[in-house]
């Protein structure tokens, strides 16, 4: 969004013209209403904004809410907001140590900010993009006084006399600047630099919010680091120091699904499990546990063992199952071959089938095309590398752990 876009749209005529467009899903949606609203006699600039908001605001549903129909967004900024549900729990852990004043440095549109106000926290939010922090300024404008948004960089804003926040939150730069099109850079190039924030992160409690695939060798040795799962998809790594740090905690892996949430943690990296055969339930680590390298943990819980010492699949004969692994019990295991898998699939009357792989080179959509699916049964085929084999393992999921 250009800010001559932003200006037509902070008006009473924009907003209103806004809310009546309502939600766009679909880009067919979106041409439609481009056109009405030029047929109209509206401005370019305004049919842009207006119509661009009402499409990232239907985007923005899955990590918003209904809080997203009344938010603005920017592309960028929707993409790289935390979701709501998990910046609530970052919000907590500030609260519970006590802590009433938080900087939000690269605030963004105000994703982790306005689960800070909602929590009861006095906050400075800032970030260095002019149209992202007047977007940050309008989406925090409710909470009044208790959130106040600047334009300015993250190294200027502790740098004011008498505004020392009672903690830091910080969610570097990791693309190129832009409201749309951008792309990734290396850590190296990260806005704030790392090194000035990790500086922060050891003179005050602070959290940074990086990629969960950050390197682990580059963390800070006496922070936490916990990697943070929502619905099957790993979606950061926060740096925790000071008080916000759990004594006893360097690695924790956070599993959110739905409203329910799960934490592993431990004061290193856990050991692997032996290495054991095939048994009658296959467990997949979620993806945060994988990150926090805590497998070992969560397979000594099971009862299991790794399935291969580099793969991360375990294997038990328990019928037990956990919060922090996706269970399969195993029908029977096969060469990893269409000609053999179809055998399989004819004999069990398999119409339907979901597809999972590990430690082999498989696109799962083409090779889905060289099965043959007939019947009303239904089953997940897991194709994985067990040594120097490539396995097939026909399997049922087990209902998820409570």
């Amino acid at each position: 969004m250009e800010m001559s876009e932003l200006r037509a749209l902070l008006t009473p005529e924009g907003l209103e013209l806004l809310d009546e467009l309502g939600a766009l899903d679909s880009t067919a949606e979106v041409a439609r209403a481009v056109s009405r609203l030029r047929a109209a006699g509206h401005s370019p600039d305004l049919v842009s904004a207006v119509v661009g908001q009402a499409h990232l605001r239907s985007k923005a549903t899955a990590k918003f809410g209904a809080f997203a129909g009344r938010m603005l967004f920017t592309r960028a900024g929707l993409e790289q907001a935390t979701r709501l549900a998990v910046a609530a729990r970052h919000a907590q852990r500030i609260r519970s140590v006590g802590i009433t004043r938080v900087a939000d440095l690269g605030c963004g549109i105000g994703g982790d900010a306005l689960a800070f106000a909602g929590a009861g926290l006095d906050v400075l939010a800032v970030d260095a993009d002019e149209v992202t922090s007047v977007i940050a300024a309008y989406n925090l404008a409710p909470f009044g006084g208790s959130a106040v948004v600047r334009h300015g960089t993250a190294e200027e804003a502790l740098d004011v006399p008498g505004e020392t926040p009672g903690a830091v939150w910080m969610d570097p730069a990791r693309r190129t600047a832009g409201h749309s099109e951008t792309r990734r850079v290396s850590a190296d190039d990260y806005s704030p630099s790392l090194d000035w924030a990790f500086d922060v992160a050891a003179r005050m409690p602070t959290g940074i919010k990086l990629g969960p695939a950050h390197d682990r060798d580059a963390l800070p040795s006496d922070s936490e680091a916990q990697w943070v799962s929502a619905d099957g998809s790993v979606v950061e790594l926060v740096v925790w120091s000071g008080a916000l740090a759990r004594e006893g905690v360097r690695r924790a892996a956070l599993v959110i699904r739905g409203e329910r949430s799960h934490e592993l943690t431990s004061g290193a990296d856990a050991d692997d499990a032996p290495v054991r055969e095939l048994g009658a339930f296959l467990h997949e680590p979620d993806g945060a546990v994988i990150r926090a390298r805590l497998i070992g943990d969560v397979a000594r819980s099971l009862d299991a063992g790794m399935l291969d010492e580099h793969i991360a699949y375990l294997t038990s004969d328990a019928a037990v199952t956990s919060p922090f692994v996706q269970s399969f019990r195993v029908r029977e295991t096969m060469p990893a071959t269409p000609k053999a898998i179809n055998a399989v699939l004819k004999a069990n009357g398999i119409g339907r089938l979901e597809i999972k792989k590990r430690g082999v080179d498989v696109d799962p959509a083409a090779f889905r095309r060289k099965l043959t699916l007939r019947g009303d049964a239904e089953a997940t085929l897991i194709l994985v590398r067990v040594g120097d084999q490539r396995r097939a393992i026909l399997a049922d999921r087990v209902p998820a752990a409570a």
